[in-house]
C-alpha cells in the first residue's frame, strides 16, 4: 500500500463505517491470522493491561506481527467508568499499522467495527470446528454488539442451523438483532426465548455474548450431551468450564488473565485441551467426540485485529478515504 515516511493516515469510525465487507471475507481474513500464528509465520506476545485498585477502568496494549500480510500493529484498549451504566461508561480502542516490507505507517484507525466482526467471526469459526455435526440449535445471549451479529456469523459457517435462539433483556437489542439477521438472512426466522433453561437443554451451541450485569447464568447440567459453549462476555457459569470434557482457548494465557471470574474457588482453571489456532490449522481436534459437551473461550487476539485492519486500510485507502497528518514531519 502507499505510504509516506512523514504522514499518517488517520481512519475514524465514519471512514471504516461506510465500507461494505462480506461476512464470509471477515471470516476467511481471521481465519488466515489464525493458520499464520499456527505455522509460525506470526506473532503476538502477550497483552499488557493496567489498572487503578478501585477498579475504575482498564486498559490493554498489545503487539502483534501478521507474517501473511507483513505489516505490524499495536491496539490499545481503554475502557473507563466500569462500575457504572453503560450509557456513563467511555470506551476507546485503536490499531496503529505499519508495513513491515517498505518500513512505512499504514494507518491509524479506530477499531471498534473491527473488533465487532472480528470477536464474532472467531465465534463462528469455533462453533464451525467444535460444534457436533449434528449441531441445528443456537442459542445467542445478549443483544449487545457481540449479540446482534452472531447469528448472521454462525449462519455463514454452519448454514444447516435451522432453529435460532436469542435470550436478551433489552428491548431495543432484541430489535436489532432481529434487524441484523434480516439484513443478511431475511429467509430466516429468530425466536426470543424467556425460559433459559429450556433454551440451554435444547441448544446444540450455547453463545454467550452478554454483558456483566446480565441475569443469564447457564449451568452445566442444563446442557445436552455433545452441546457446545462458546464464552465471549457473560451470561454462562463457570460450572459450563469445569465440567466439560474438553476445553479450547484462543488463548490459553489470556483466559488465564481475562476469564479470572471463570476460574473456581481456589484461583484454578480447567487443562486447555487444545488453542484454536492449532485447530484450524489442523494440528490439534477441536471435538474428538459427538457427545463430548465442550467449553471454548473466545479472547481477541490482535494478528486477527491486524489482519482485518489492514483489510479495512486496503478498502479505504483504495476508495480516498482518511485524513493524512504530516506527524513526523
Amino acid at each position: 500500500m502507499p505510504g509516506d515516511d512523514t504522514k499518517l493516515r488517520i481512519l475514524s469510525t465514519t471512514d471504516l463505517s461506510g465500507i461494505d465487507i462480506p461476512l464470509t471475507d471477515v471470516v476467511s481474513v481471521v481465519e488466515q491470522a489464525y493458520r499464520a500464528l499456527a505455522d509460525g509465520t506470526s506473532v503476538t506476545p502477550p497483552k499488557l493491561t493496567v489498572k487503578p485498585a478501585d477498579g475504575r477502568s482498564v486498559a490493554y496494549a498489545m503487539l502483534g506481527r501478521d507474517g501473511t500480510r507483513e505489516a505490524v500493529a499495536v491496539k490499545t484498549s481503554y475502557k473507563h467508568g466500569l462500575k457504572e451504566g453503560r450509557e456513563l461508561q467511555h470506551y476507546y480502542t485503536a490499531l496503529t499499522l505499519y508495513d513491515d516490507t517498505t518500513g512505512l505507517p499504514v494507518a491509524m484507525m479506530d477499531c471498534g467495527r473491527i473488533g465487532a466482526l472480528r470477536t464474532p467471526a472467531v465465534s463462528a469459526l469455533l462453533a464451525r470446528e467444535c460444534a457436533a455435526s449434528a449441531a441445528r440449535t443456537a442459542l445467542v445471549i445478549g443483544t449487545g454488539t457481540q449479540g446482534r451479529l452472531a447469528l448472521p456469523f454462525l449462519l455463514s459457517t454452519l448454514p444447516e442451523l435451522d432453529r435460532l435462539l436469542l435470550y436478551g433483556t433489552h428491548p431495543d437489542g432484541i430489535a436489532a438483532v432481529r434487524e441484523r439477521l434480516a439484513a443478511h438472512f431475511p429467509d430466516r426466522e429468530l425466536e426470543v426465548v424467556t425460559e433459559l433453561r429450556t433454551a440451554a437443554a435444547e441448544a446444540d451451541i450455547v453463545l454467550a455474548t452478554a454483558g456483566p450485569r446480565t441475569p443469564a447464568a447457564v449451568e452445566a447440567d442444563w446442557l445436552r450431551p455433545g452441546a457446545l459453549c462458546v464464552l465471549v462476555g457473560y451470561g454462562i457459569r463457570p460450572s459450563t468450564l469445569h465440567r466439560a470434557d474438553r476445553v479450547i482457548a484462543t488463548s490459553a494465557a489470556q483466559m488465564a488473565v481475562t476469564g479470572t471470574d471463570m476460574a473456581d474457588e481456589h484461583g484454578r482453571f480447567p487443562t486447555v485441551h487444545a488453542e484454536f489456532p492449532q485447530v484450524i490449522a489442523g494440528q490439534a481436534s477441536g471435538r474428538t467426540g459427538p457427545r463430548e459437551r465442550i467449553f471454548a473461550y473466545n479472547s481477541g487476539l490482535v494478528v486477527t485485529d491486524i489482519a482485518l485492519g489492514h483489510r479495512f486500510a486496503e478498502l479505504a485507502i483504495a476508495r480516498g478515504l482518511g485524513t493524512e497528518v504530516a506527524l513526523w514531519r
